[in-house]
């Protein structure tokens, strides 16, 4: 497990939650647009920013009551087979876990859900079946895309599904094909893509995102599919 980043304060990315977020490098995905690459492609994990877990787990010490839950992202966090003794320590340290996933390892979601290791679980549906190859730029076996789908939603812990609206790679119609693949469901979002930033292909890096507007016409059309549906 790579310790690559920590953001000591996150008021947006634990709903309702004071949270850090630790991210944990190494992917299994190469998505073109990922704004993220310093936790994607090796040779950039191999130089970068590194935290001892030591380091990680004396700064939770610290912040003890003044927190409430830990962000766990990547990358691609379930790809470390030492996540469960990792989530295991934070949560006898007293915080609840959020997990961020792309849903390619529905074993390690399932066994983290059925030993209590985490208390919600933020899943990235990339785009429509047909289209995952392209959205992720890998081999994808979308049968355990499916399995994670189908773990959430069994509802033994709090989840969400969220998609990045990347233009030119997804528009309209691929939304509301998503919508009949997994909808209904508890709680759907979808984000905006964040521009300028280096991604993985250059050729996304100075793209425009998509207008709000668009973003919140196509909330209208989704939204009776979900308990809770919103644009982030």
């Amino acid at each position: 497990m790579i310790i690559a980043g920590l953001q000591k304060l996150t008021l947006v990315d634990y709903p309702g939650k004071l949270a850090c977020t630790v991210f944990l490098a190494g992917c299994n995905f190469r998505c073109p647009w990922c704004y993220n690459p310093e936790l994607v492609l090796p040779e950039k994990i191999e130089k970068g920013f590194k935290m001892t877990k030591k380091d990680f787990f004396d700064f939770l010490k610290f912040r003890t009551n003044l927190l409430d839950g830990v962000v766990i992202c990547g990358g691609e966090p379930t790809l470390n087979k030492d996540l469960p003794v990792f989530c295991k320590r934070i949560k006898k340290m007293g915080y609840l876990i959020k997990l961020d996933s792309n849903g390619s390892n529905p074993e390690m979601i399932k066994d983290l859900i059925n030993e209590k290791l985490i208390d919600y679980v933020a899943m990235d549906i990339k785009a429509p079946k047909q289209k995952y190859k392209e959205a992720t730029g890998s081999k994808i076996d979308i049968k355990q895309i499916q399995k994670s789908i189908d773990i959430l939603k069994e509802g033994k812990v709090n989840y969400e599904f969220r998609t990045t609206m990347i233009p030119k790679l997804l528009g309209k119609e691929d939304i509301i094909e998503i919508v009949r693949w997994i909808g209904p469901a508890k709680k759907y979002f979808l984000q905006s893509f964040q521009g300028e930033r280096d991604t993985i292909n250059s050729d996304f890096k100075d793209i425009n995102p998509c207008l709000k507007e668009y973003l919140f016409d196509i909330k209208k059309v989704i939204s009776p599919f979900f308990e809770i549906c919103d644009v982030r």
